[in-house]
């Protein structure tokens, strides 16, 4: 488990007391079936000191579950379950709730969660159902995949984004109120102006022998190639501009460290690419499970142009999948070959190139090239071809009252045609940035249709359960593209 989950798991009785000593064995079996299978998943699983079966009990494994942060709660029900208990517990867990009723037809498990969830229903508290044998692998499947979204949806709370920069190029999608975050997700939003990423790149570059010093070692060492220029090229990469970018890549490293921000966006078109060098650079390497230099770290979700809502997408990809998530143009579609070309600068995390962990493995594939005439100031653009494999792609969107949410979703598969007509794709595109080859399952007609964003974010795997699910919980509309 990338991100280590906290899970909870609550489990309700019957409130005649006489019951309680001969249906401790049959609670007991199942909460410790279902705490085995999460914790041997990498689950941290938090269970209550004891069976809710009065109002005080109820009140204080609620608390419990409330003080012990947890990200998700089971209810969990096994016997028959007077259904006042859950909706008590329920004013201090996290929500929505996932009940789960255990296969077991000698006891009223099954009754018990049903009539709890009525119970839970009748007060506005959400919640999701799942019946069966937690050891049967649809039956974990489901209950994993309600865990992951509703988990996702709670680790927003409390989070901050940095805004550094603002509206680039007049890309309306890319504003979003802050006061609708922090109302809808519990997410804080700072502004930061992109002088300061300057200002730290600077300093950093005065360092001998630094982290800069060492990340340029390492991509001499192990890019495929570094197509550097003179000094008076058109489109120049020169060390010194490589250098400049390394430094904002430093600078939001300690941005992010020293005010604790979660995830970020920059802006960069058009003062950086004009005046300074395009973060690009930056923002790949943010976005990859390691730095520049090689050294592993968390990703930090980090969308160019400053797109907050592609931020908020790309940050609920990755507490879902612990995965880098992709952030793309959706630039062009090759009716001969049916398949979208997905291409954006290089803000492609070198992650895509490979679909490896190892720095090294990637990169080999990656090269560092020239940016183009959108990008005077010049510096690298990350090129690369996205490894082929199985791929799920969304993008949160505001429609007409725009505090209302949509997610699109669309499942697929990034492909590739090999070397030689990977490149000849790009040479007809773009061939200085990266480049995900995307065959959907939808008709693209309908894919055109639904999204209104010329951005789109995701990464390998079908997460559109997950993604579904996420947005029920948010009580976010869903399209899933089909």
């Amino acid at each position: 488990m990338p991100h280590k989950i906290k899970v909870g798991i609550l489990t309700f009785g019957d409130g005649r007391e006489f019951l309680q000593k001969p249906l401790t064995p049959v609670n007991e079996k199942f909460l410790s079936e279902i705490r085995n299978r999460l914790e041997g998943d990498g689950f941290e699983v938090i269970t209550g000191d004891e069976v809710v079966w009065q109002n005080d009990i109820a009140v204080r494994q609620g608390r419990k579950m409330s003080a012990e942060g947890v990200d998700c709660v089971i209810f969990n029900f096994s016997v028959w379950a007077w259904p006042q208990y859950s909706r008590v517990a329920a004013q201090f867990c996290p929500k929505p709730l996932l009940l789960f009723a255990n296969f077991n037809p000698k006891y009223p498990g099954l009754v018990g969660m049903l009539a709890n969830a009525g119970s839970l229903d009748q007060v506005g508290i959400k919640f999701f159902k799942t019946f069966g044998d937690i050891n049967d692998e649809n039956t974990y499947k489901q209950v994993k995949s309600r865990i992951l979204a509703i988990s996702a949806l709670n680790r927003l709370k409390g989070m901050t984004y940095a805004l550094i920069g603002g509206r680039s190029l007049g890309i309306d999608t890319a504003v979003a109120d802050p006061a609708l975050w922090m109302k809808k997700f519990g997410i804080d939003v700072d502004h930061i102006d992109q002088f300061e990423l300057v200002r730290r790149a600077e300093l950093e570059m005065k360092k001998k022998h630094g982290r800069i010093y060492a990340a340029l070692e390492f991509l001499k060492r192990h890019l495929r190639k570094i197509h550097w220029t003179e000094p008076d090229a058109e489109m120049r990469l020169t060390e010194k501009l490589l250098r400049r970018q390394l430094g904002m890549y430093y600078a939001v490293r300690d941005l992010c460290a020293e005010f604790k921000y979660d995830f970020c966006g920059i802006k960069g078109q058009r003062e950086l690419s004009e005046h300074y060098a395009t973060p690009d650079v930056a923002e790949a390497f943010l976005n990859d499970p390691y730095g520049p230099e090689g050294e592993p770290h968390d990703p930090i979700i980090c969308s160019t142009e400053a797109d907050m809502d592609a931020a908020l997408t790309m940050e609920i990809f990755h507490l879902i999948s612990g995965l880098p998530v992709l952030f793309a143009d959706i630039r062009h579609y090759h009716t001969d070959l049916g398949v979208w070309d997905l291409c954006n600068s290089g803000e492609h995390a070198t992650y895509f190139a490979a679909r490896s962990f190892d720095p090294k493995v990637n990169l080999a594939k990656v090269e560092f090239r020239p940016e183009g005439f959108y990008f005077p100031a010049g510096g690298a653009s990350v090129y690369h071809i996205a490894a082929p494999g199985e791929a799920t792609l969304a993008r949160l969107t505001r429609s007409g009252d725009t505090n209302r949410y949509r997610m699109i979703i669309a499942h697929g598969e990034f492909v590739t045609f090999g070397a030689k007509m990977d490149k000849k794709i790009a040479r007809g595109v773009q061939d200085n940035w990266p480049h995900a080859y995307t065959r959907l399952d939808c008709p693209a007609e309908a894919f055109i249709e639904a999204i209104n964003c010329n951005h789109i974010h995701g990464t390998y795997g079908n997460w559109v359960s997950e993604l579904k699910t996420f947005c029920s919980a948010a009580e976010i509309e869903c399209v899933v593209v089909e």
